[in-house]
């Protein structure tokens, strides 16, 4: 498996995760639990913003992952 693929991988995985703690933010019916939830959905869109930097480089810097 290539740096790009795993890259791609990580980014769909998180993307994934960030799902999932939105949709338990949302039903979630205990207040602090919700909270918890929602920051971590938070810290998960920093997450993929630097995925998504670090593949745009990738595809920059390496003309054979342009487009994975």
């Amino acid at each position: 498996m290539t740096i790009g693929s795993q890259v791609k991988q990580s980014l769909a995985n998180m993307k994934a995760i960030h799902a999932t703690l939105q949709q338990l933010a949302l039903t979630s019916t205990n207040e602090e639990a919700q909270r918890a939830f929602h920051e971590a959905m938070l810290e998960t869109e920093q997450m993929i913003a630097a995925l998504k930097g670090r593949m745009s480089t990738l595809e920059r810097e390496e003309p054979q992952y342009k487009g994975m």
